[in-house]
């Protein structure tokens, strides 16, 4: 979402190796599309203002009211392609209208992904996607994603991937790493980082950010290291009235990370059996 509009699209694009990305959205409602309705209407009403208006037929003036109206229902019904819905990262939409400035009503669910080592405390109702991440050959590869939207306005999302493309770019440095994956997010939801902390719980490197647009919207995002997986945990929210600390703290720190480690201890093997 561009700056100035109240709240931001999740980025569609993690983890890049690019500098800029073209925008993947249609014209924004504070561009060309609200004004091109607009403007007919004040011409239409400064038109039947004049002094010919006595000279002009009634059905010319039936004409002109019935085009306007066409105009501004033939928007209406584009709206999204006119950039007046805002399309979620995995293509659904809501009314930028509809932007709620009280906190999302949340039931928690536990979410369990044992073979990708890690459980996490997500909104009900989560969907798995794959979203693509440039590499440094310029192309494009899958990253895996968790997402659930508690209302319209309001996601949460946890994304992961062995060895991505910031990673190998960086020369597999851990702070590297992080800083490329912190930008990355900046540069996709256009925010400005506002504060970050830094710490290496069980000796994972971690990042955790919180960043605001230029139209109010907050996100809060932790990145972590773990050997050569990257996760990065995302709460984003249209306003700062929208945001519950609390939400954010149960989510952060529900997540749990699996281990694969060989127990110290196997059972034992059934005895041999004895052939006389």
């Amino acid at each position: 979402m561009q700056k100035g509009e109240k709240g931001f699209t999740f980025p569609i694009r993690l983890w890049t190796t690019r500098e800029q990305v073209p925008s993947q959205r249609p014209a924004s409602v504070t561009g060309w599309a609200l004004p091109v309705y607009r403007e007919t209407i004040i011409k239409l009403h400064n038109f039947v203002r004049l002094d010919t208006l006595k000279v002009v037929k009634r059905w010319q003036i039936t004409v002109l009211v019935l085009l306007a109206v066409a105009g501004i229902v033939y928007v209406y019904l584009h709206r999204q392609d006119f950039g007046l819905v805002a399309t979620h990262i995995d293509g659904s939409s809501s009314d930028i209208s509809s932007t709620s400035s009280s906190p999302a009503h949340i039931t928690w669910e536990t979410v369990n992904r044992g073979n990708e080592g890690f459980r996490v405390d997500l909104p009900v109702d989560s969907k798995e996607i794959q979203v693509p991440a440039y590499n440094e050959a310029g192309g494009t590869e899958p990253i895996s994603m968790i997402i659930s939207y508690p209302n319209p306005e309001t996601t949460f999302s946890v994304a992961w991937e062995d060895r991505p493309p910031v990673y190998r770019v960086s020369g597999r440095s851990p702070d590297r790493t992080l800083d490329m994956a912190r930008d990355g997010a900046l540069i996709r939801t256009q925010t400005s980082l506002v504060s970050e902390s830094r710490d290496t719980p069980d000796g994972n490197p971690t990042r955790e950010i919180v960043a605001h647009n230029g139209g109010g919207g907050v996100m809060d995002s932790r990145l972590i290291l773990v050997g050569e997986r990257l996760y990065m945990l995302t709460a984003a929210f249209p306003s700062g009235s929208a945001r519950r600390e609390q939400d954010v703290r149960r989510f952060f720190n529900s997540f749990r990370i699996g281990s694969s480690r060989i127990p110290d201890t196997l059972p034992l093997a059934p005895a041999p059996v004895r052939r006389d």
